[in-house]
């Protein structure tokens, strides 16, 4: 049973800028049912990425960064829907699109909890040898959840159309958490991933939180900061 205090996310809630949306996604849920399988996962991990033309500062690190192409296309569609990608040719990550429909956005899914569909999750992820470990990583996230590049690329997380025998639906919270830290994004490279771009959120002294490591040329600088 869903938390009392989520409500289906719309798609005026992810209008705004990625890196003011994220936050927000923090402690909703995400649930797909992919092949007879129904898994939810609680969000405590998200990053933020703008694609070239959001907002004011150029995100360098972000697939979108050169403009549109048939990889990011979903990325520049309708807030709501999943932009699915494949990273290092073997991990599904999972992505919420937001802004304005042609201006592109993602927030990557980094780290969550399943609360539903444990036994799916561990099947899928079998690697995983405790609960925490399941959907702890954006690889392992999409992985649990099932949904995989390229066939779900573009699933509509608003209105649970099906999509290639999947539906994925979203829930936020009616009230946005508060007790949440922000830092460099996990292992991007160069200026992208360190503390010029904050727009890693996560929930405070969460198990299922990714392990953060620095990209090539990032460099050490701080890892993180409570939000203002």
């Amino acid at each position: 049973m869903l938390d009392p205090g989520l409500v289906p996310a719309r798609r005026d809630d992810l209008r705004g800028l990625p890196v003011e949306v994220a936050p927000r996604l923090l402690g909703g849920v995400l649930r797909t049912a992919v092949g007879g399988d129904v898994v939810a996962v609680r969000l405590t991990e998200v990053e933020a990425y703008h694609g070239s033309g959001t907002g004011d500062v150029p995100d360098p690190g972000s697939h979108a960064r050169m403009g549109r192409t048939a990889r990011n296309a979903t990325m520049w569609g309708e807030p709501g829907h999943l932009y699915v990608y494949l990273s290092h040719g073997i991990h599904s990550c999972v992505n919420v699109v937001c802004g304005d429909a042609g201006v592109a956005g993602g927030i990557l899914l980094r780290g969550a909890e399943v609360i539903e569909g444990q036994d799916a999750a561990a099947l899928r992820r079998p690697a995983a040898r405790i609960a925490r470990d399941l959907a702890r990583g954006p690889g392992r996230l999409g992985d649990a959840v099932g949904l995989r590049h390229p066939v779900h690329d573009g699933i509509d997380a608003i209105t649970g159309e099906p999509l290639h025998g999947a539906t994925a639906r979203l829930w936020v919270r009616a009230e946005p958490l508060v007790d949440i830290v922000t830092g460099p994004r996990v292992g991007v490279a160069g200026v992208a991933g360190t503390a010029e771009f904050p727009w890693r959120f996560w929930i405070a002294g969460e198990p299922t939180v990714s392990a953060f490591r620095w990209g090539r040329g990032a460099g050490p600088v701080s890892a993180a900061r409570s939000p203002r």
